[in-house]
C-alpha cells in the first residue's frame, strides 16, 4: 500500500468523522434557534437565511474541516504492523548487563544490540544500563515488539532508529514496558546533539498495540521523531525533562490512551521548512497533558477529529508566566481546526490558538484561561458544539468572528467577544478597557488587538450568554446578525458598555439582550430590518432585578434576570412589531425555566411598571440618553 493511498484511506475515515460532526452541529444550531420560539422568537427568526448575509459573511461561514485540511497535508507513513509467525520473530533476550540473540538480522555486544536488517524482533527482559539501536539503511523496515521490557541508560537514549525506512514499535497485549533515558547525554564531540529523546528516530515511527509503555526522559524529550511520528494505540504515559512526545515532520494519534508530563511542551511538531508539515492530527484517543509550555502545538496545523483531552499549560489560568514563554492549550502556527471531541483546558495563556483561523465545527469545551479563550488572528468560526469559557482576560478574540451554531457561553475579566486585529505576541500592557492588557504578574501584557481596520462580528445562528467586567460585546468594526440567541450581562462603569461597536451594527434575525452600564450604551443601527429597543434609566438596579417587556395583551416578549448592577437594556426581538405597545416592568419574581437569565416560560409576579412605549421605527431609545 502507498503512502498516499493509506492518506487516502485514512482522509475517508475523517470525512467520515466530519460527516457525523456536521449533523451534529446543525442539530445543536437547530436547537438553540428552537428555544427561542414561542413568546421570544417567532418563526421569522427560523426563516432568516444565511444567504442574506453579505459577500464577505457567507465567505467567512464556509464550514473547513479536519479531513479537508489534512487532504492538503504531506501523507502520512505507513506502519508495518503485520502480523507474523512465531517462528519468523527475531527474539532478543534483555538480561541485565547482557543481550541472547535468536536469529539473523541482529547482533548484541555487551549491553548494545544493534538492528542491521529488516524484520520482526522482540525483546523481552531487563537492560540495566544499554542501548537498542536500529541501523537497517533507509529502504528496510523493522518492527520491534515490545513485550515487558525495561531499557534503561546511564549515558544516553536506550532505544535509537539510526536508519529505517520506518520502524514500528509494537506494545505487546497486556505488556508492561518502561524506557529510562540518562540524566545528562554523553555525546562524542561538541557538535553532536542527537539522539536527543528516549525513544529517539531518525526516519518514520508508529507505536501501536495493545500494552502500556512508560517514557522516563530526565535530560530532553520523550518520544522524539525527525520525520514522522504515529501514535496508533497503547497506553503510553511520557515524563519529560523538555517536550514530550515530538513528530518533526508530522504528529499523527489514531487512538490509544496518552498521559504526558513535560517541563516544555507536550504534544509538537515543529517542521518549519514545508508548509504541508509540522502539523499535528488527531483522530481519536485520550489525551492528558500537564505542560510547562504549550500542552499540543504545531508549527502549521492542528487538526482534531475526535479524542478526550484534558489540558493543562504552564500552571493554569492563574499562574504567571514570562514574557518568552508561550503556554497555550491547543497552538496552530497557521490553524487549529476541530470536528469534535471532548476538551478541559486549564492554561495561563491563550486556551486555544492559532496564528491565522480556528474553526470549530463540533465538539465540547470546559476552558479557564489568563488570556483569551479561543484566539485567532485572522478569523474565527464556530459552527457547532459547546464552549464554556469559566475564566478569561478576554473570551472569544479574532479580526473577523463569524458564529454559524453552538452554544458559547463565556466569562471575562474584560471583554467577551472581541474583534479587532493583533498578532496575540503579548507585547502591549494597559488596563481594562483601554485597548491593551494588564500585565499577568511580574510577566509580560496579555496580547493586544488594533482598534482599527476592516473587522466584523458575524451571528448567523447558535447561542452566546457573555458576562463580561469589561465589553460584553467589542468590535472595532461592524457587527452582522441575521438569526441565534445573544445575551450579555456587561459592565458596571461607564467606560464599557454591553454592546460596543465602531461601525455599523444591523440586525435581520435572532434574539439580542444586552444589560450593563448605560455611559457606553449602544443599539443595533436604523438601517437594520429587526426593530430594536435601548433603554437607559436614571439610576442603577441591582443585580437580580427582574425586567419584563409585554404586549399590549399581557403576552410576554421578555423576561430577564441580569446577575450585574444595570442601568441600560438592548433588546432586539422578532415579537417587536411597528406600531405596537408594550410596557416595561422591573422586579417582581418569575415562575418557569431559565437559562444564562432568559426565561422562555412561566408567568412573572409582582414587580413595578416603568411605563409603557409605541414601537415608532427601527430603533426607540427611552430613558436618560448617556452619550
Amino acid at each position: 500500500m502507498s503512502k498516499r493511498t493509506l492518506m487516502s484511506l485514512f482522509v475517508s475515515l475523517l470525512l467520515l468523522l466530519a460527516l457525523a460532526a456536521c449533523g451534529t452541529a446543525a442539530d445543536i444550531q437547530t436547537a438553540s434557534s428552537a428555544s427561542t420560539a414561542g413568546s421570544l422568537v417567532s418563526a421569522q427568526t427560523a426563516g432568516t437565511a444565511v444567504t442574506t448575509a453579505t459577500t464577505a459573511q457567507t465567505t467567512q461561514a464556509a464550514v473547513h474541516t479536519v479531513a479537508e485540511a489534512a487532504a492538503e497535508n504531506s501523507a502520512v507513513h505507513e506502519a508495518t504492523a503485520t502480523p507474523v509467525a512465531d517462528a519468523a520473530i527475531v527474539e532478543i533476550a534483555l538480561q541485565g548487563d547482557a543481550i541472547t540473540v535468536s536469529g539473523a538480522g541482529a547482533s548484541a555486544a555487551g549491553s548494545r544490540v544493534t538492528i542491521t536488517a529488516g524484520g520482526v524482533y522482540r525483546l523481552r527482559g531487563v537492560l540495566n544500563d544499554g542501548q537498542v539501536v536500529v541501523d537497517a539503511g533507509e529502504e528496510t523496515a523493522v518492527q520491534l515488539i515490545l513485550d515487558g521490557v525495561d531499557l534503561n541508560s546511564t549515558t544516553g537514549a536506550p532505544l535509537v532508529v539510526a536508519s529505517a525506512a520506518e520502524t514500528t514499535v509494537v506494545l505487546a497485549d497486556d505488556s508492561v514496558n518502561h524506557v529510562s533515558d540518562a540524566v545528562a547525554y554523553v555525546f562524542p564531540d561538541a557538535e553532536t546533539d542527537e539522539p536527543n529523546a528516549a525513544i529517539f528516530s531518525a526516519d518514520d515511527l508508529t507505536i501501536t498495540g495493545g500494552g502500556a509503555l512508560t517514557v522516563d526522559a530526565h535530560d530532553n524529550d520523550g518520544i522524539a521523531s525527525k520525520d514522522g511520528l504515529v501514535i496508533a494505540g497503547g497506553t503510553i504515559t511520557v515524563n519529560a525533562a523538555d517536550d514530550g512526545i515530538r513528530g518533526k515532520d508530522y504528529l499523527v494519534v489514531q487512538g490509544g490512551s496518552l498521559s504526558v508530563t513535560a517541563q516544555g511542551d507536550g504534544l509538537k511538531s515543529d517542521a518549519a521548512d514545508d508548509a504541508t508539515k509540522g502539523y499535528v492530527l488527531i483522530a481519536d484517543g485520550v489525551v492528558n497533558v500537564t505542560a510547562g509550555g504549550d500542552a499540543i502545538t504545531a508549527e502549521t496545523d492542528v487538526m482534531i477529529a475526535d479524542g478526550t483531552f484534558t489540558l493543562t499549560a504552564g500552571g493554569g489560568s492563574s499562574a504567571r508566566i514570562d514574557a518568552a514563554t508561550s503556554a497555550k492549550g491547543i497552538k496552530g502556527g497557521v490553524s487549529v481546526i476541530v470536528d469534535g471531541g471532548s476538551f478541559a483546558i486549564d492554561a495561563a495563556d491563550d486556551a486555544v490558538h492559532a496564528n491565522d483561523r480556528i474553526v470549530v465545527n463540533d465538539g465540547t469545551f470546559v476552558i479557564a484561561t489568563g488570556d483569551d479563550g479561543m484566539h485567532a488572528d485572522a478569523t474565527l468560526e464556530i459552527n457547532g458544539g459547546g464552549i464554556d469559557i469559566t475564566t478569561s482576560y478576554e473570551g472569544v478574540e479574532s479580526a473577523v468572528i463569524t458564529i454559524n451554531g453552538g452554544k458559547i457561553t463565556i466569562v471575562a475579566s474584560d471583554d467577551g467577544l472581541n474583534v479587532a486585529g493583533g498578532d496575540g505576541s503579548g507585547t502591549a500592557m494597559a488596563m481594562p478597557g483601554a485597548g491593551g492588557r494588564p500585565a499577568r504578574g511580574g510577566g509580560p501584557g496579555q496580547d493586544a488587538f488594533a482598534a482599527s481596520g476592516d473587522y466584523f462580528l458575524y451571528v448567523n445562528g447558535g447561542y452566546i450568554a457573555v458576562t463580561a467586567a469589561g465589553d460584553g460585546i467589542d468590535v472595532n468594526g461592524s457587527i452582522v446578525m441575521t438569526d441565534g440567541v445573544v445575551l450579555v450581562n456587561g459592565p458596571t462603569e461607564n467606560m464599557n458598555g454591553a454592546l460596543d461597536c465602531d461601525g455599523s451594527f444591523t440586525i435581520s434575525g435572532g434574539l439580542l439582550v444586552g444589560v450593563g452600564s448605560a455611559g457606553m450604551a449602544e443599539a443595533p443601527d436604523t438601517t437594520s430590518s429587526q426593530n430594536s429597543l435601548l433603554l437607559n434609566l436614571s439610576a442603577p438596579l441591582q443585580a437580580g432585578t427582574l425586567v419584563q417587556i409585554a404586549a399590549a395583551d399581557g403576552a410576554n416578549v421578555l423576561t430577564f434576570l441580569p446577575t450585574k448592577v444595570y442601568q441600560s437594556i438592548a433588546f432586539s426581538s422578532p415579537a417587536l412589531v411597528s406600531g405596537a405597545t408594550y410596557t416595561v416592568s422591573f422586579g417582581g419574581s418569575a415562575s418557569g425555566t431559565a437559562t444564562d437569565g432568559l426565561y422562555t416560560d412561566g408567568a412573572v409576579t409582582g414587580g413595578s411598571a416603568y411605563g409603557s412605549f409605541t414601537l415608532s421605527g427601527v430603533v426607540t431609545r427611552l430613558g436618560t440618553t448617556m452619550r
